[in-house]
């Protein structure tokens, strides 16, 4: 089973977690070989997702978001092989209104168009940054 949207259900329970501040989305994506726009063309996946990066960012920045960081898959050491990732990022959002807002806006929406077109899978993971710690517990 493939992943690359979200149902109402889950995006009212995705907005229902009343907490204040920023956001953190973990952000994996594996990409088609070749993309699946509905006229057919001839595009790559990286480069219909590089078209979706190109129209979301200005929005992305607009609502007050920032890409935090950005890391490129090496090895699957716990967790199925068959998963392997082509884009690694975490987004950061200084509230889950301004997630809201972006993915409302006319020009993410077109953008979207391109992220559909790319993604074969993808996991998108709502996360509350913590502080760091000097362990792995906190």
């Amino acid at each position: 089973m493939t992943h690359t949207g979200f149902d109402g259900d889950s995006f009212r329970a995705f907005r229902d977690i009343a907490r204040p501040g920023p956001i953190h989305m973990i952000n994996l994506v594996r990409l088609h070989a070749r993309a699946r726009y509905p006229d057919d063309r001839e595009v790559s996946g990286v480069e219909a997702y590089a078209a979706y990066g190109q129209g979301a960012a200005p929005v992305l920045a607009r609502v007050g978001g920032r890409i935090v960081w950005r890391g490129a898959m090496e090895f699957m050491l716990i967790g199925p092989s068959a998963e392997q990732w082509d884009i690694c990022f975490i987004a950061e959002y200084p509230s889950i209104d301004a997630f809201v807002t972006m993915i409302k806006d006319p020009d993410y929406r077109e953008a979207m168009l391109h992220r559909q077109a790319a993604v074969s899978d993808s996991r998108l993971i709502r996360t509350e940054p913590l502080s760091v710690g000097d362990n792995f517990a906190g």
